[in-house]
């Protein structure tokens, strides 16, 4: 019966043991701590659980604060752009190779539309070159009648006035031509260099499969 007794507190005792637990934390000034519980205010930072030998059992990290994690959800974010942008890249990278073939394809595409807007260009000087005529025609008459001390009939004022928007609107057209034919330039410009990027890192991985088959 003592037996008994004695095996059952002796088991008791040993369950209890192994179940302690002790901790380790450091206070904000910095100064290590030891215990079976932990204080509130210590327990989101980071603190270990130690064995009955003063081994780490588990370490837990501290809980991020409000700042850490606005930090830790813009930096997702950040990268979910960047990765975006980089898919992107792989896109028009795809398509770039799949619709030339050579960087001569390019440079031929290149001068084509520049060709077709050069001819608005000129198409533009022209409608321009004959607005200015007229509306010159239409200052001169007004000039002769004002010379003459003659009145300027409402209409003419009127032909003037459309004139000048007309010659304006036609200039507008013009800048923008203008406009288009620098962006084709700089866009291909661009498409030819990434063009070569490619090609050359093609080339590269090809001589380093060669290579890897001839050590094979």
């Amino acid at each position: 019966m003592k037996a008994t007794a004695f095996l059952v507190t002796a088991t008791l005792l040993t369950a209890t043991t192994a179940e302690a637990r002790m901790y380790k934390w450091v206070d904000e000034n910095g100064v290590t701590h030891y215990g079976d519980t932990i204080p509130m205010k210590y327990r989101k930072q980071e603190h270990k659980e130690l064995s009955d030998q003063g081994l780490t059992v588990k370490k837990r990290k501290a809980q991020p604060t409000e700042k850490e994690l606005a930090e830790q959800r813009k930096q997702k974010k950040l990268e979910a752009a960047q990765e975006k942008i980089r898919k992107e890249q792989e896109r028009r990278d795809r398509v770039l190779l799949s619709t030339y073939t050579t960087e001569r394809d390019l440079v031929v595409a290149r001068d084509a539309r520049i060709e077709a807007v050069e001819s608005q260009i000129q198409l533009s000087k022209s409608i321009i070159e004959d607005a200015t005529r007229k509306l010159d025609a239409t200052e001169k008459r007004m000039t002769q009648l004002k010379a003459q001390n003659k009145n300027v009939p409402a209409d003419l004022y009127t032909k003037m006035e459309r004139e000048q928007k007309s010659l304006e609107t036609h200039e507008r057209v013009m800048a923008g031509h203008t406009e288009k034919r620098a962006k084709v330039s700089e866009q291909f410009g661009g498409y030819i260099t990434r063009f070569r990027e490619l090609k050359d890192e093609q080339k590269r991985r090809r001589e380093e499969y060669d290579r890897k088959r001839r050590e094979a």
